[in-house]
């Protein structure tokens, strides 16, 4: 499976952003879909994920400001971003699948600036 994520940009504080992560195959038959992030200097973290029954999962750092969804006609997640913050800053990556064998796209670059 090939991950394309898009949607990253430069956004001022508060601003939105979506991104969008496109499967090149199916994805319902994942158990479970979500975003990464990695900012400069730091390690990748989760940021939020979908399982294949609907529930969802965000970090305590992006709950209520951020939204997961998934399009399985369009095989395709998304992250719904609202009320940025600088500190979100940091290069955003899919991924499909359960450790160790997930898929990951290739990243997509968010920029918040104060």
């Amino acid at each position: 499976v090939q991950l394309q994520a898009s949607g990253g940009g430069l956004v001022q504080t508060g601003g939105s952003l979506r991104l969008s992560c496109a499967a090149s195959d199916i994805i319902f038959s994942f158990t479970r879909m979500g975003w990464f992030r990695q900012a400069p200097g730091k390690q990748r973290v989760l940021v939020a994920h979908i399982s294949n029954s609907g529930s969802t999962y965000y970090a305590d750092s992006v709950k209520g400001r951020f939204t997961i969804s998934r399009d399985y006609a369009k095989n395709t997640i998304y992250l719904q971003m609202n009320s940025l913050k600088p500190e979100d800053t940091a290069v955003y990556y899919c991924t499909v699948g359960l450790p160790p064998t997930n898929y990951w796209g290739q990243g997509t670059q968010v920029t918040v600036s104060s």
